[in-house]
C-alpha cells in the first residue's frame, strides 16, 4: 500500500512538473521571445481613457521630419538603430527616448515632438534591442536595455561633445529601462530622468499579468520561465528590477503615472517614488490609463517635465 501512493505521488508530481515545464516555455515564448504580440490586441487594460490626440499627431509630425539613422553594436554584438534629429537651433541638450514593450521607437514622435518643437531639444530615438530595426531574438524587459542607453549616452556624447547635457525620457517598458540605467554609472552630462508609468521590476509585473490575462497564480510558473529566461537570454526576472536600480541613483526622477492604469498599477510608481533617494517628484494623472499620460493632460504633461528639467539643466 505505501509502495503504492509512492508511485501515485511520484506519477502527480511528474505530470505537475511536465505541465510547469511546458508553461514556462509557452509563456517564454509569448512574453520574451521577438514575436508578434497578439494578446496585446483588445486587452482592457490597455483602453485608452482619453482621445489619442498627441499620439496621432506626432505620427503626422514623423512622417513630415527627416532622421539621422544612428547605428551602435551592443556589448553582446547586436546592431542596434535608431533615429536622430538636431534641434532647430543649435543646442547641447539632447533627449534620449525609450519606447514601450512590442513598440518601436517611431511610435514615440509624440515625446520627440515636444522635446523638438517646443523645448529645442535634439533628440534620439532607439530601437531597444528585439524591436522595431534592431537586432536580438529577445525582449530585455529594461535589464539589458539599461546597458544599451549606456551605449546610447556615449554615442551623443561623442557626436555632441562633453559640454552635453542630456535626459532620459521613457514610457512603460521604456520608463523601467531608463530607471534601471540610472543605477548604473552615468556620466554627469546626464541630468535628469522621466519615466512615465514604469514597472518596479519584471519579477512584480509578469506576475501581475499573469493572473490578469489568464486568472493564473504567478507560481511556479513564472519561476520557472525564469529560469528559462537566465537560460536562454542571460537575465532573470529578479535581476531585470527598476526598483532596486533608482535606490543607487544620484541623478533627479520625475515619475509620472496614470490613476486608472490597470496594467502597470498606480502602487508601483509610489513604489519606485519611495525608494528613490535622490531628487524626486511623483505626479499622478487623473483618469489616465497606462501610457496615456500625455494624452489625457497635453498641457499639464508638458508644463510638469519642462518646470523639472529647467531645474537641473542649464
Amino acid at each position: 500500500m505505501k509502495k503504492k501512493v509512492i508511485r501515485i505521488t511520484a506519477l502527480i508530481l511528474a505530470v505537475v512538473l511536465a505541465i510547469d515545464i511546458c508553461a514556462s516555455f509557452y509563456f517564454y515564448h509569448v512574453a520574451v521571445t521577438r514575436s508578434s504580440k497578439d494578446f496585446l490586441e483588445g486587452n482592457p487594460d490597455l483602453e485608452v481613457t482619453s482621445e489619442m490626440t498627441t499620439a496621432y499627431e506626432g505620427k503626422e509630425w514623423m512622417a513630415k521630419k527627416v532622421f539621422e539613422n544612428a547605428m551602435i553594436t551592443s556589448n553582446d554584438g547586436l546592431k542596434l538603430k535608431a533615429y536622430y534629429l538636431k534641434a532647430k537651433h543649435p543646442t547641447k541638450k539632447t533627449a534620449i527616448i525609450a519606447h514601450g514593450y512590442a513598440s518601436k521607437a517611431k511610435d514615440m514622435g509624440a515625446y520627440a515632438k515636444f522635446y523638438h518643437e517646443k523645448l529645442g531639444f535634439n533628440v534620439l530615438m532607439p530601437d531597444n534591442r528585439g524591436h522595431g530595426e534592431s537586432e536580438g531574438d529577445y525582449i530585455g524587459f529594461g535589464w539589458d536595455d539599461r546597458k544599451d542607453y549606456l551605449q546610447w549616452i556615449d554615442y551623443v556624447l561623442g557626436m555632441n561633445g562633453e559640454e552635453t547635457e542630456i535626459i532620459l525620457h521613457g514610457v512603460s517598458m521604456g520608463g523601467a529601462a531608463v530607471l534601471m540605467a540610472s543605477g548604473e554609472k552615468l556620466p554627469q552630462n546626464v541630468k535628469a530622468i522621466v519615466s512615465d508609468c514604469a514597472y518596479t521590476s519584471a519579477e512584480d509585473v509578469l506576475p501581475y499579468r499573469l493572473t490578469r490575462m489568464y486568472n493564473l497564480p504567478g507560481f511556479p510558473i513564472l519561476q520557472s520561465t525564469s529560469m528559462l529566461t537566465k537560460v536562454r537570454a542571460g537575465y532573470s526576472f529578479k535581476e531585470a528590477s527598476a526598483i532596486k536600480q533608482v535606490a543607487k541613483t544620484d541623478k533627479p526622477v520625475l515619475f509620472i503615472h496614470g490613476r486608472a492604469d490597470t496594467f502597470v498599477p498606480v502602487e508601483m510608481a509610489h513604489r519606485l517614488y519611495n525608494n528613490t533617494n535622490s531628487n524626486k517628484k511623483l505626479v499622478l494623472v487623473p483618469d489616465a490609463g497606462h501610457g496615456n499620460a500625455y494624452d489625457a493632460d497635453q498641457e499639464g504633461y508638458e508644463k510638469t517635465v519642462a518646470g523639472f528639467l529647467a531645474k537641473y539643466m542649464k
